[in-house]
């Protein structure tokens, strides 16, 4: 992602945790072009006729933001890690509502490559990896956010570690074997366990 100032990042999560409704615009245009790169990444692997965007997936993003309340904010690492959960919300809430579920066949066709592409059948492997991911995390949290942030978020190795707290030999150790782990369990339509 972008280069913003991390200081200027949290100074305004600072702000607007305290009340001041202006910070959180501020905060949008200081990473906007971080969250669409991120986004934009995330959606060349979608069908060409999927009718979510790259600027309406960030402000769908926005607008989850702006409900965002309780949250205790740290740094400019913290938020890009919120802001990717949020999108693997809105984009798995998009795939469930045009009613893709489960692929059924068992074949794994989702590619967790460094290039972050999804497979023949973006909606259902979107759908599929989010279940995946909630049985993972019951496995093991950390792995499931370093996939959560590197897939969704389109953070670099080291954004996911300093977002987590971990090494970058750690992301890309947990990366791997959330990989593996993913591939497996959704090849197997989840019914291995762990």
């Amino acid at each position: 992602m972008g280069t913003p100032q991390a200081g200027d990042v949290t100074n305004l999560l600072l702000a607007w945790q305290e009340g001041d409704e202006k910070a959180l615009q501020s905060l949008m245009d200081l990473v906007y072009q971080d969250l669409r790169r991120a986004a934009h990444r995330y959606m060349q692997g979608e069908r060409s006729s999927h009718t979510l965007q790259t600027t309406a997936l960030v402000h769908e993003v926005y607008l989850r933001l702006v409900g965002v309340r309780r949250v205790n904010w740290q740094n400019r690492a913290h938020f890009l890690a919120i802001c990717a959960r949020l999108m693997r919300r809105v984009l798995v809430d998009f795939a469930r509502e045009r009613g893709y579920q489960k692929r059924g066949a068992g074949e794994p066709r989702l590619s967790l490559d460094e290039n972050l592409n999804i497979g023949t059948r973006p909606d259902a492997d979107l759908v599929a990896l989010d279940e995946g991911l909630k049985r993972l995390a019951e496995v093991d949290q950390r792995k499931s956010q370093v996939v959560e942030l590197r897939f969704f978020g389109g953070l670099s190795v080291e954004e996911t570690g300093a977002a987590l707290s971990i090494s970058p030999e750690t992301v890309m150790r947990d990366w791997k074997l959330a990989k593996a782990w993913l591939l497996r369990e959704i090849g197997q339509g989840g019914h291995n366990g762990a």
